[in-house]
C-alpha cells in the first residue's frame, strides 16, 4: 500500500518549493488534494511523477508543476470567480476549488467532464461548477472572471477569453509555439490594454473549438 500522503508532501516539496513555486496557498492546495484520485487506475503508482499523466479520450493531466505554475500566475486570493478550460480529470478544478470562491469549468468531452464530477463530488467539493462545450468561447453569458485558466495550447490568446476578463483579470494559457514546445503565457487586462508576460515552456494537447485549432 502506497503512502500517498508522503508521496504529495515530497512532491510538494522537491517538484514544486525547490523549483520556484513559492505562493504558500498554491503549495497548501497542491499538498491537500489527492491527485491519486484523479488518474486511470493503471496509472495511480505514478501518480506524484514529475510528468503529465494519460487519462481518457486522448487527454492528459498535467505535471504537477505545469498545475501549480498555472495556479500561482493567477494571482488567486480567495474571493475570485475562475474559469478554468480544459476541465480534463478534473485534478486542476479541484486545486483551484481551494484558492478561489468559484470555479467554473468546461470540458469538450462528455465522458471527461462525467467522471470529473463524479470524483469532485466524491471529494465533497461544492464550489466547482461543470459545463460541457467548447472552452476556446469561454462563457460569455457568465463573465466577467477575475481569473482564467487555459489547458491546452492554442495558436494564441482567444479573444473571446481575453474579452471576457474583469479589470485586473488574469489569462493563463499556453501559446502553441514552434519545434513542439509551448509557451505558458499570462495575460492581465488593466483598462483597455493587455500586459503580456511569458512564464515557462511547456507541452499541452491542442486547443481544439472555434478559437483554437
Amino acid at each position: 500500500m502506497r503512502d500517498f500522503a508522503a508521496l504529495r508532501a515530497r512532491m510538494v516539496e522537491r517538484q514544486l518549493r525547490r523549483r520556484g513555486i513559492a505562493d504558500e496557498r498554491v503549495l497548501a492546495a497542491m499538498g491537500e488534494v489527492p491527485r491519486e484520485a484523479f488518474v486511470p487506475p493503471r496509472q495511480r503508482h505514478r501518480a506524484y511523477a514529475d510528468s503529465a499523466l494519460p487519462i481518457a479520450q486522448g487527454q492528459a493531466i498535467s505535471q504537477p508543476w505545469i498545475v501549480a505554475a498555472i495556479c500561482q500566475a493567477l494571482e488567486l486570493r480567495g474571493s475570485e470567480r475562475v474559469l478554468e478550460v480544459g476541465t480534463g480529470s478534473g485534478y486542476s478544478a479541484c486545486v483551484l476549488s481551494l484558492l478561489a470562491a468559484e470555479v467554473v469549468s468546461i470540458e469538450r468531452h462528455q465522458t471527461l467532464a462525467l467522471a470529473a464530477r463524479e470524483t469532485l463530488a466524491s471529494l465533497a467539493v461544492t464550489n466547482v461548477e461543470l459545463e460541457i462545450g467548447d472552452g476556446s468561447r469561454g462563457l460569455p453569458e457568465r463573465a466577467p472572471f477575475d481569473a482564467i485558466a487555459v489547458h491546452a495550447a492554442a495558436p494564441a490568446a482567444p479573444p473571446a477569453l481575453i474579452a471576457q476578463l474583469a479589470e485586473g483579470g488574469r489569462l493563463v494559457v499556453p501559446i502553441a509555439g514552434d519545434d513542439e514546445v509551448d509557451v505558458l503565457t499570462r495575460l492581465r487586462r488593466r483598462g483597455e490594454q493587455i500586459e503580456v508576460e511569458t512564464i515557462a515552456p511547456c507541452r499541452f494537447v491542442p486547443l481544439v473549438g472555434d478559437e483554437g485549432f
